[in-house]
């Protein structure tokens, strides 16, 4: 074809039923190169022109930017990492607006003495919410002496994570729990727990691995909603502290470690498991284990077997 038998810029905007502004800021950009130019040098487009454009408009009306549509003009399957980050991308916006949705919800609902209090509280978490305070409180309460992978997996299953369609209560339970873990002051020894004043004999590897196995077994117990009572999480709960200290389970090492887990109960500790508890309790059904009412659960259990011990 001659270029004079070739579509004007007009022809081709006219065809797509788009601007020739739009055809030729595309053209511009080497997403819709030109056929041939015409003897007066006007540029002029064949009919796979047209297909393309469609195809330029298809991408665009799905935001993505100019860059990636020429990406994947120039690659077939550069479409598809194309719609998965576009997928992440709307994912995270979507979560977005839900946690707002919420926090207006939580606000509209609240007391006028409420008000103030609340909107400090969520307007110190950003959007997305952040779990780095969460993540940084583990951080310091962790003795340093364990290994990466040990300290990495506490802290995963310690922090929870913001609800992707939060209710207002996990909106106020997650922002109490920001503000917990960032007001305080670490570096000092609050909040300190009493591995960190063990002798150098003590081993935290031996006890956190052994108390993972236990606060699973726990979680079990608690989905099942039995009650504290003995039984093989216990013992493993039990024998994970007994062998940290190079010791052996018996009647009194159990009497032992009752008192002890008393005195090292940390109230600002008891508070992040109890807001943590708050964040992951579904609208409907049980809640879900954290690792600190399978720690209440286990502390329980315990006591109650002293107490029948005491009894018989």
């Amino acid at each position: 074809m001659s270029p004079d038998d070739l579509w004007s810029i007009g022809d081709l905007a006219e065809q797509a039923s788009v601007t020739v502004k739009t055809v030729r800021f595309y053209s511009d950009r080497g997403l819709l190169p030109e056929a041939a130019r015409s003897s007066g040098g006007h540029r002029r487009y064949g009919p796979e022109a047209l297909d393309k454009l469609r195809l330029i408009r298809s991408l665009r009306s799905l935001d993505l930017p100019v860059s990636e549509v020429g990406r994947i003009l120039e690659r077939e399957d550069a479409l598809e990492d194309a719609i998965a980050g576009r997928l992440r991308e709307l994912g995270s916006q979507l979560a977005a607006l839900r946690w707002r949705e919420a926090a207006l919800h939580l606000l509209r609902d609240c007391t006028v003495e409420e008000r103030a209090d609340r909107l400090r509280l969520i307007g110190a978490v950003g959007t997305p919410p952040s779990t780095a305070p969460l993540a940084r409180f583990w951080r310091f309460l962790l003795p340093a002496r364990l290994p990466a992978r040990l300290r990495g997996a506490i802290i995963e299953a310690a922090v929870p994570q913001p609800p992707a369609d939060p209710t207002p209560s996990q909106v106020l339970a997650f922002a109490r729990l920001h503000a917990l873990t960032s007001d305080v002051r670490l570096g000092t020894d609050l909040c300190r727990p009493e591995f960190r004043c063990a002798a150098d004999s003590y081993r935290p590897v031996v006890l956190y691995d052994g108390l993972g196995e236990a606060y699973a077994l726990a979680s079990a117990d608690l989905r099942a909603q039995r009650p504290p009572q003995p039984g093989e999480s216990l013992d493993c709960f039990v024998a994970a502290h007994a062998a940290a200290g190079g010791l052996r389970d018996s009647p009194g090492f159990r009497q032992q470690l009752s008192g002890l887990l008393v005195l090292t109960a940390d109230p600002l500790v008891d508070r992040y498991w109890q807001l943590a508890g708050e964040l992951t309790t579904p609208p409907s059904g049980p809640a879900e284990p954290t690792l600190g009412s399978a720690h209440d659960w286990l502390r329980a259990a315990l006591d109650a077997q002293l107490a029948g011990a005491g009894r018989a």
